[in-house]
């Protein structure tokens, strides 16, 4: 397991201004962001483990939220906390593995976003570790939002952009997999987990929350993305309403790439 770290640690490092330019102005974000002004407010206290360069984070910092950022690369953390300085934000950002988060910090947060890391620990002996640290670290009666890539994601990508693969040998690594309904880890982008749509409830029943949302971050946008995110902006205004009113819709979450889950810390 931890050569994968490494190799994400490392892949990451590499660019952190590409990471946080990836989802500017994308349905993924701009969804996310509305679930987020939801519940999170002026002044609420909140944590943001895998973080990566701050696309979050300094959201929330520009709300006016008192924001800590954890990144398993020291390059997006200084990224993060770079562009904070420039835009004279107080944002708190730190290198640390998910999974000893409340080895790191002292202290509760009314929050805590724990979205990244599911995205590459492979064995769920490590997600556990690192939702239960979130949790540690989560005030009762505070929300964990946290999120995951899924199997569907991972074939609307495919389609999307680069539908040639399907007849690459590398690819049964995934599509067996998906066709058998079943989660992967593994080589992809970099070493990543996608999973099962019908796991990610399960998986998050054995923790002590009560569940807000299950919700595509990207709902029925993603497989035409491009393509909406071209229109006029009162279409990819409209398009986004749309969208938001159907992502939790159980019919619609595999035509999302990403999941996510906002539960309430019970204990």
């Amino acid at each position: 397991m931890q050569d994968a770290v490494q190799t994400v640690r490392d892949f990451y490092n590499q660019n952190p201004e590409t990471e946080y330019n990836r989802i500017a102005g994308r349905p993924e974000f701009m969804l996310t962001c509305r679930y987020i002004d939801r519940y999170i407010q002026l002044g609420d206290t909140v944590l943001d483990i895998g973080g990566g360069p701050g696309r979050y984070a300094l959201y929330l910092a520009q709300k006016g939220c008192d924001v800590t950022l954890i990144d398993l690369s020291e390059e997006n953390a200084a990224f993060a906390a770079s562009r904070a300085r420039d835009e004279k934000l107080p944002l708190k950002a730190m290198q640390g593995d998910a999974r000893e988060a409340d080895k790191l910090l002292g202290g509760l947060f009314d929050h805590v976003l724990l979205m990244g890391p599911l995205y590459h620990l492979l064995e769920e002996a490590d997600r556990i570790k690192a939702v239960s640290a979130a949790l540690r670290l989560l005030k009762p009666g505070g929300l964990l939002f946290t999120s995951f890539i899924s199997m569907g994601g991972g074939l609307v990508y495919l389609l999307r952009e680069m539908p040639e693969l399907v007849i690459h040998p590398d690819e049964e690594r995934f599509l067996i997999p998906l066709i058998e309904g079943k989660s992967y880890g593994g080589a992809a982008f970099t070493q990543a987990f996608f999973i099962s749509q019908n796991e990610v409830l399960p998986f998050m029943a054995r923790f002590p929350l009560e569940k807000l949302h299950l919700f595509g971050q990207e709902s029925i946008l993603a497989p035409n993305e491009h393509n909406v995110m071209k229109q006029p902006p009162e279409v990819i205004a409209a398009w986004l309403d749309l969208a938001e009113k159907m992502c939790e819709r159980e019919e619609y979450l595999s035509w999302s790439e990403h999941l996510m889950y906002i539960g309430r810390k019970t204990q």
